[in-house]
């Protein structure tokens, strides 16, 4: 009714009069209405809609236009699919270099006002870097309001925490950790459809997924149908993007979502747990199990096909990856099973190489000499039909050395480590990269030789992996991990503090990246309380010995319960600390609790 009084009579009374707005109007009056999304009452805004195409339907030559600026949540884009109506998806615009180009004028003004910025590029050069400039951009995803907060935070502009470091170049690492503070809004949002069948499936997908997919695809990959997944998602639109046409992909509105998402301190019962990894990835080889059996032997894009197959052509070995970790057996041998199928009509080393991978997921579970194997055997033959200069023959060497170093560790049969060093300082000349595998593979040798020049290798090949993974890099824990073991033998045969103090910072550091949950959490807390140990041993400092029974404590309940394999072993290392701990302070708590470990250890010896 307003419009009708404000701007649609008006112009309808001038127009048709011969007003001198009507005659000399080149171009016609537009009205902006923004954030018609945000109105709470959607009767009202569809109303609004209904009323204004009414009006232009009625008066074509009325030179007026409306450009509404909003996101097109479902309830206004069924009003606007009409002729006349023209929707341009943002989507497809990305605002990264316009970002760009903001944040370069406020940089280059804080140049040219802060005598501190002007210093350090006197000394160090142009400040940000490019590199450290597109770490922002990227971290920001697209939202000026973040990108200004992020800004004024590396200036210091009211910080109001005299804790922060104290100039924007020690700042500008921890804007990269900045959260946009949109928490409240994401849990309140993803609230409106968790009612709903497959709710967590779908929006923990879409957090996970390695390229964005359509509706359809998302429902083909969850086995589902496509109206299940828009149902879920018509409620989401404030922080979900999701297009009007099925061609076009799913996307977030901010990536600070998927932070949100796969943060479980963060999102709690939103969580997209990284389990789901496994389940994706059988779906991936099921849809490339059933494109295989319809073009089989052929060679196959993964741009020729609809999406959901185009995907798992091209993604299914990164869910794999991540997924390694949950694998159970029951999974293992589902895709062991469909990889057998795509072999049997696909035969390739890309085939081979994925039987060779679930076969190893599988050995995992059960230790299996015959699964390890046939995995070795699989990648022979892939090696064998990439013979060089062929472009993929040094992923080749890497997969079957790392298979044959397992079955040493099996067997210490040494001349699959030999084969192992062989095939990795191969791929090297082939211009590979392998710093941590040839690393392991020289600490493993160390191990059976005692040979300083072979630990020194390790020790620089290990560092060089670690800089090639910085954080937030997913496999920076192992890297760490192996580093700091290299350094704690290097200790134990040198006896040189320094290495035992960098090899506990560096198990610190790869205890941090694996959460409470996480199942290797074990293997940098067991080599932290080695070290410790070593530390209390060296110095007498009872917070190093303290520290190694608390972690110890931790090992025992939630890695090494009552049946494992190692919890024997721990038992009678928490036995040996706080025997320690009671020589050093008589404490009674600790006799106590000794009688109590030694009973369960002769217990489970008999």
């Amino acid at each position: 009714m307003q419009m009708q009084r404000l701007i649609f009579g008006p112009f309808k009374a001038a127009v048709p009069q011969g007003s001198q707005m009507g005659r000399s109007a080149e171009s016609p009056f537009l009205i902006v209405i923004d954030g018609l999304d945000e109105c709470e009452d959607k009767d009202e805004v569809q109303d609004l809609i209904d009323g204004m195409l009414a009006f232009f339907t009625e008066n074509p030559f009325i030179p007026l236009r409306v450009f509404i600026t909003s996101r097109v949540e479902q309830h206004i884009q069924s009003r606007l699919n009409v002729p006349g109506v023209r929707l341009e998806n943002l989507v497809d615009h990305c605002s990264d270099e316009d970002i760009a180009t903001f944040l370069d004028v406020l940089f280059e003004d804080e140049r040219r006002r802060n005598p501190v910025i002007q210093a350090y590029g006197w000394q160090h050069g142009e400040w940000p870097t490019p590199s450290e400039k597109w770490q922002l951009i990227e971290h920001i995803g697209g939202s000026f309001i973040f990108a200004s907060a992020v800004f004024k935070f590396i200036m210091g502009v009211k910080l109001g925490n005299a804790g922060r470091p104290g100039t924007p170049m020690d700042r500008l690492p921890l804007a990269l950790k900045m959260n946009p503070g949109l928490d409240g809004l994401y849990g309140q949002t993803l609230a409106r459809s968790e009612h709903l069948p497959y709710f967590s499936d779908i929006i923990s997908t879409i957090a996970l997924l390695e390229a964005p997919l359509p509706t359809s695809g998302i429902a083909e990959l969850l086995g589902i149908h496509t109206y299940e997944v828009v149902s879920v998602l018509v409620n989401l639109q404030a922080v979900v993007q999701v297009p009007g046409r099925d061609d076009m992909p799913v996307t977030l509105c901010h990536t600070s979502l998927r932070d949100f998402l796969t943060t479980q301190s963060r999102s709690h019962r939103f969580f997209a747990h990284p389990s789901l990894h496994v389940r994706l990835f059988l779906r991936c080889i099921e849809c490339e199990l059933e494109l295989r059996r319809q073009r089989p032997g052929g060679l196959i894009h993964a741009r020729e096909c609809v999406s959901a197959v185009g995907y798992a052509l091209t993604h299914s070995a990164k869910h794999h990856s991540r997924g390694r970790d949950f694998f159970k057996l029951s999974a293992s041998n589902s895709a062991i099973h469909l990889r057998r199928e795509i072999l049997a009509v696909y035969q390739v080393p890309e085939s081979m190489n994925g039987l060779a991978n679930v076969i190893l997921s599988r050995f995992r579970h059960t230790g299996s000499l015959v699964d390890l194997g046939e995995a070795i055997s699989l990648l022979r033959e892939s090696l064998r039909l990439r013979p060089p200069p062929h472009p993929d023959r040094a992923s080749s060497l890497k997969r079957l050395a790392n298979a044959l170093q397992s079955r040493y560790r099996l067997t210490q049969f040494i001349a699959d480590l030999e084969e192992a060093i062989s095939l990795l300082r191969e791929a090297v000349t082939l211009g590979s990269s392998p710093s941590r595998l040839l690393g392991d593979a020289l600490l493993l040798r160390y191990h059976h030789m005692g040979s300083m020049p072979v630990l020194e290798e390790a020790i620089s090949l290990l560092h060089e992996a670690l800089r090639l993974r910085p954080a937030p890099h997913p496999d920076r824990s192992a890297s760490l991990n192996n580093l700091g073991a290299a350094l704690l033998d290097r200790y134990l045969r040198a006896g040189s503090t320094p290495d035992l103090e960098q090899a506990i910072s560096i198990f610190r550091e790869a205890l941090g990246l694996r959460a409470s949950s996480h199942p290797l959490r074990s293997v940098p807390l067991g080599n932290l309380v080695i070290s410790l140990q070593n530390m209390y041993e060296k110095n007498r400092a009872l917070p190093h010995l303290q520290e190694a029974i608390l972690y110890s404590g931790e090992l025992l309940e939630s890695h090494y319960p009552v049946g494992h394999e190692n919890r024997a072993e721990w038992l009678g290392r928490l036995t040996s600390l706080l025997e320690m701990r009671f020589d050093a302070t008589g404490r009674e708590e600790d006799f106590a609790d000794i009688a109590r470990l030694k009973e369960e250890a002769y217990k489970s010896s008999t």
